[in-house]
């Protein structure tokens, strides 16, 4: 099996950035900063915002995919 060309790998990765630049403009992504173990603080004019759990949820899902891709594409 040959490795894929880099024209269609950017090609792959354009549109996979425009489907998550789709996603975030309609809204799909509300519930970052919002999960339980996320610490939000609001004081006066001040908010602090640390997405920890939001963080973990990202990396495992993106883990799972690229490791994914490896095996296809690997």
């Amino acid at each position: 099996m040959s490795s894929p060309s880099v024209g269609a790998i950017l090609i792959m990765l354009g549109l996979g950035l425009a489907l998550v630049g789709l996603l975030v403009w309609a809204g799909a992504f509300g519930w970052f900063g919002r999960l339980p173990g996320d610490i939000r603080i609001e004081r006066g004019t001040v908010h602090v915002n640390i997405p920890i759990v939001s963080m973990l949820v990202i990396s495992i899902v993106l883990t799972l995919l690229l490791n994914l891709i490896s095996r296809f594409f690997g």
